[in-house]
């Protein structure tokens, strides 16, 4: 009973490592990369850097009292537990951009007004390539650790939840409205497709990451030591084997046929279970679309 009590301790404090880390590499692309270089992004982070570059006001802040508001309709259809996790990566995620943004990025210009350091210098369309591609990194960490960013991204897996559709093209349809604003800050159209190239760059990222970690692949074993095998991988790897009646046509004889669905990265590990056991197996591997069930995906409407 200990020992199952410390492996649950310990899988909450990876969980929410896996979290901080995400939001940690978001806020960074936020701030960095997006605020200086007036970049307005989707989601929330994307309306408090509009709020910012209208009122002055910090992005940290607005960006927790959305939030909060936003929050609401996570406990309703999302449960404590996930609203739990949004709130804690709420608070870390707004005080990790007010924190880089006062203590690192912020100056005092010759006016007396706050202006924030551009890190590579005016290079814009090169802070929307690496900001995107970050933001859509630290955003997918978050999403499989199984937290949130808070704001929109509520909304995504609230419809994410209930029908099979990517969370990458979910955050399109909500995201570019958002974008588009921009267009009444600068009437720049270089700006505005700057600011979509970000996006699309942020949501390739995350539909990359989440789905690669999700990808699904099927395994056909034929050898004459199935028993073994099937009993490796059924331990060590902890997945399902079902064992199919084959007979070669020419041959007539009659061979075990083991079918085997796995997570692509646990692929390697069974190679190398079979190269182990029976290095002359016979063995296909196959990328397949969806896997739904126990120990998988669950089925959506």
């Amino acid at each position: 009973m200990k020992g199952k009590k410390s492996t649950i301790v310990v899988e909450i404090v990876l969980t929410y490592l896996k979290i901080f880390l995400g939001l940690t590499i978001f806020a960074v692309a936020f701030t960095s990369f997006m605020l200086p270089y007036q970049l307005i992004t989707g989601g929330v982070s994307g309306i408090s850097a509009f709020i910012y570059y209208m009122t002055g006001f910090h992005a940290g802040w607005s960006y927790f009292i959305i939030n909060f508001g936003l929050m609401l309709i996570g406990l309703y259809s999302l449960g404590w537990r996930f609203c739990f996790r949004t709130l804690i990566a709420t608070i870390a995620a707004s005080f990790l951009i007010e924190f880089i943004q006062q203590n690192y990025l912020t100056e005092i210009g010759p006016d007396g007004k706050e202006h924030l350091i551009r890190i590579i210098g005016d290079q814009r369309f090169m802070a929307a390539v690496i900001g995107g591609m970050l933001e859509g990194l630290g955003l997918a960490i978050v999403f499989l650790a199984g937290g949130s960013t808070g704001g929109t991204d509520i909304i995504v897996l609230t419809i994410n939840k209930y029908r099979n559709m990517s969370l990458g093209r979910i955050m399109l349809c909500i995201d570019i409205f958002i974008v588009s604003s921009s267009w009444f800050i600068y009437h720049d159209l270089e700006t505005l497709v700057t600011c979509y190239i970000a996006l699309f760059l942020s949501i390739t990222m995350v539909d990359y990451v989440v789905n690669g970690a999700r990808q699904s692949v099927q395994f056909m074993i034929i050898s004459d030591q199935y028993a073994e095998i099937a009993q490796a991988i059924n331990e060590k790897v902890e997945r399902g084997v079902t064992v199919l009646h084959g007979e070669g046509w020419y041959s007539k004889e009659h061979r075990k046929v083991l079918l085997i669905m796995a997570r692509k990265q646990e692929s390697r590990h069974i190679f190398r279970l079979i190269r182990i056991i029976d290095p002359k197996a016979f063995v296909t591997m196959s990328n397949v679309e969806g896997v739904f069930g126990e120990g998988f995906d669950k089925i959506k409407k």
